[in-house]
């Protein structure tokens, strides 16, 4: 009787190896409010958040007026959007990402978010394989969950100090006017991408560093200022708010 060969074991596949990351070679820089999506994320939150939280209807308007004062005393952008962060102190970073996700959520419900010029703009950056970065004064709560639906690869926003997991009130990063630029060029010194292959979309004058920081400027809505270097340099020009209002 014949001893049957035993069957060589079959060789174990070498596991696939994940394709490397192609290196970028252009980005593409975002503002958010009222250049990517038809609002002021900030204050929709807020008020969102006021509500989530069960604050008498007259919070919101409480907090609105407190700005408004400082802002007719002449106190800077700067200490306004600090006041505005110090509303979050003592809220859980968690609680208020699960409510911006939420909030997102209600807002793509009622339709007519995002500015559709500045939505295909961003599309097409990505379709092309550039980096995208939105870059805003607004926080994670707010951003992230756009980040997350548009696909955007990276987020720079306002940061707030946390102890715990919980919000002191005090701002680390305020993303505002030099910020942006500076945010920009760190982002293009980590990847290594000439400031001159790269586009930044803005829509008021304060954005006028972070356009300044790149080779191809966008000027979204119908800012004075922008509109007048967009005329003088032969910058690129797109709809904003009052357009999409007007049904252009």
């Amino acid at each position: 009787m014949t001893t049957p060969r035993p069957r060589p074991r079959p060789r174990p596949r070498p596991r696939s190896q994940p394709r490397p990351q192609r290196p970028y070679t252009s980005a593409a820089f975002f503002d958010v409010d009222e250049t990517l999506i038809a609002a002021k994320s900030m204050f929709r939150f807020l008020e969102f958040h006021l509500a989530e939280i069960g604050s008498p209807p007259s919070a919101y308007s409480d907090v609105l007026d407190e700005l408004r004062a400082l802002v007719a005393a002449g106190t800077s952008r700067e200490d306004v959007l600090r006041a505005y962060y110090r509303v979050y102190a003592g809220r859980r970073a968690a609680d208020l990402a699960v409510q911006g996700r939420a909030w997102f959520r209600r807002e793509q419900r009622a339709g007519g978010l995002f500015l559709p010029a500045s939505l295909r703009a961003f599309r097409e950056h990505r379709r092309r394989g550039d980096l995208t970065v939105l870059v805003s004064g607004s926080f994670a709560p707010c951003l992230d969950p756009v980040a997350s639906w548009l696909g955007a690869t990276a987020v720079a926003g306002t940061r707030l100090e946390t102890v715990d997991g919980v919000h002191t009130g005090r701002v680390l990063t305020l993303m505002l006017g030099r910020d942006k630029a500076d945010a920009i060029r760190a982002v293009l010194r980590g990847h290594g991408i000439a400031a001159a292959a790269c586009s930044a979309y803005g829509d008021h004058v304060s954005d006028l560093p972070m356009l300044l920081a790149v080779g191809h400027p966008v000027v979204v809505g119908d800012d004075p200022e922008l509109r007048r270097r967009a005329v003088t340099h032969g910058w690129r020009r797109l709809p904003g708010l009052r357009d999409a209002r007007s049904g252009r």
